[in-house]
């Protein structure tokens, strides 16, 4: 450790964030780092801990408690403080692939674990990480990497989001030739259509994919697998071939006049507005707009936020969020101590700019839709909500949110974005692998493996292990990575 006493010489300093009624006026990232001599006293913060839950990765009752990616955040914290910015890079590289993603979208389950957040503000791990990578990009320490010897052997990767893009770095690296196959039009999966640019700015991605193309991989966009392109022919070209699509499929709400005009699903909304934002600055209209229009969002995660921000971005009337759950506590309950994930209140960007642009907390707890109501063109202008309370099931022991007669109010909308999440792989492609799936929808393969039940076929991320996080996603990649390679080669250095 550099500094010892640290934690009790330094404060928790972050980043300056523009104010709410500013930054609404853009979709640009707006969050300023600190000088790097004051990014420096944030690595003297860090303990070196003797058991450093931070980069555990940890199952804990049914939570993540640290770093998924394992990253070795002790260490690279007290290089932060030594202002080796270029060993510090290389340590971050060991274990993972895209800190310039994970500095901006993670939820920061390392500092959450964190041994300072016991009795006091953790470490800003997340903050020390953006630091370094942005250094290191800006410093000439990014640097391309081929492989010095191919392999000969042939891999494809279906889908360009996280996990895809994290086996294809891997894989490639390793001396494989490697081509993603990407159904859209630019390459990042959900980083590029399903996380708005206020939180991850789309040139941080191509600067990526840049450096992926001069190491040698081969991306190939407008190509719709299972669909315009064909399982078999990828099966026959390829050595070996690995899904990695996602779980696509949004959960849907069923309530009477789900049909009406003017109800999307989040991630169609938030593709259409940054499609449309990258094409042509909005210019083209090609996009699900909410000027001057209710905005109901019906979900409270990350997603459920991002369509809160993106509505009040583009001028909503009024923005209001249901979520089915009650409200968390505002500190940790006795049966959620540390080290585990804080089940408590979060108020983010999205309900932040919700607050000062309309006064007051967009979020309405233990509500959903009863019925959508619509005029006789068919299109949504009000909600029929209905208050939920918990009861727990004699059955199964499960607690359920059940409706409270009597509670039904109307409010207006004419515009509702579903935001309840995601079920699965999508069918069409696990049909044309004929791939097999669980009960979830997921694509199944042996506990910890990613072959699937096709040999030579292979599943990673949300695809594989249901919806989550970047971090996640971009662990099963490095993981199915490992596992291609040991398949191809008969033993594995990755």
């Amino acid at each position: 450790m550099g500094k010892p006493t640290g934690f009790l010489d330094y404060e928790r300093q972050d980043s300056r964030c523009t104010p709410p009624l500013e930054r609404i006026k853009n979709f640009h990232e707006f969050h300023t780092p600190l000088p790097l001599e004051k990014q420096r006293l944030q690595g003297a913060r860090c303990m070196a801990c003797g058991v450093p839950f931070c980069q555990a990765g940890r199952m804990i009752a049914g939570m993540a408690s640290g770093c998924p990616l394992n990253n070795l955040c002790p260490e690279w914290n007290d290089l932060v403080y030594l202002g080796n910015w270029k060993q510090a890079y290389q340590r971050l590289a060991k274990t993972n692939c895209f800190p310039e993603f994970t500095s901006r979208v993670c939820p920061a389950l390392c500092e959450a674990a964190c041994t300072c957040n016991l009795n006091g503000e953790p470490v800003a791990t997340k903050e020390n990480e953006r630091a370094i990578i942005e250094t290191a990009w800006e410093t000439g320490l990014v640097k391309p990497e081929p492989p010095a010897v191919r392999t000969g052997k042939k891999v494809a990767v279906v889908g360009s989001g996280p996990s895809g893009l994290a086996a294809a770095m891997m894989l490639n690296r390793r001396g494989h030739s490697v081509t993603v196959y990407e159904r859209r039009d630019r390459i990042g999966g959900l980083l590029r259509y399903g996380i708005p640019n206020m939180k991850l700015e789309k040139n941080v991605i191509d600067r990526r994919v840049k450096l992926m193309e001069e190491e040698g991989v081969t991306f190939v966009t407008n190509a719709d697998v299972g669909a315009d392109v064909s399982a078999a022919e990828l099966l026959k070209e390829y050595d070996r071939v690995l899904l990695c699509c996602g779980a696509s499929n949004p959960r849907n709400i069923q309530a009477p006049g789900r049909e009406l005009k003017g109800i999307h699903f989040a991630v169609d909304f938030l593709t259409s507005v940054t499609k449309s934002l990258l094409d042509s600055n909005f210019a083209d209209k090609k996009y699900i707009d909410a000027k001057n229009k209710h905005v109901v969002v019906i979900g409270g995660g990350d997603t459920g936020n991002d369509c809160v921000g993106t509505a009040i971005r583009l001028g909503a009337k009024s923005v209001v969020q249901l979520e089915m759950m009650p409200k968390p506590p505002e500190e940790r309950a006795e049966n959620n101590p540390w080290p585990e994930w804080p089940k408590v209140l979060k108020t983010d960007y999205g309900q932040e700019e919700a607050i000062a642009m309309f006064g007051s907390d967009p979020r309405i707890y233990q509500t959903t839709v009863a019925e959508f109501i619509g005029n006789k063109k068919g299109e949504l202008k009000k909600l029929k909500l209905v208050k939920l309370k918990p009861e727990k099931d004699p059955n199964t022991g499960r607690t359920n949110m059940v409706p409270i007669e009597g509670s039904e109010e109307i409010v207006p909308a004419d515009l509702v974005l579903i935001a309840a999440g995601f079920l699965g792989s999508q069918k069409y492609v696990t049909d044309a692998f004929g791939v097999a799936v669980n009960a979830r929808t997921n694509v199944d393969t042996r506990p910890g493996g990613y072959e699937t039940s096709v040999p030579g076929v292979f599943a990673a991320g949300d695809m594989h292990r249901g919806q989550s996080l970047v971090v996640w996603a971009i662990r099963e990649g490095r993981e199915a990575a490992r596992a291609v390679d040991y398949s191809l080669m008969g033993y594995t250095n990755l």
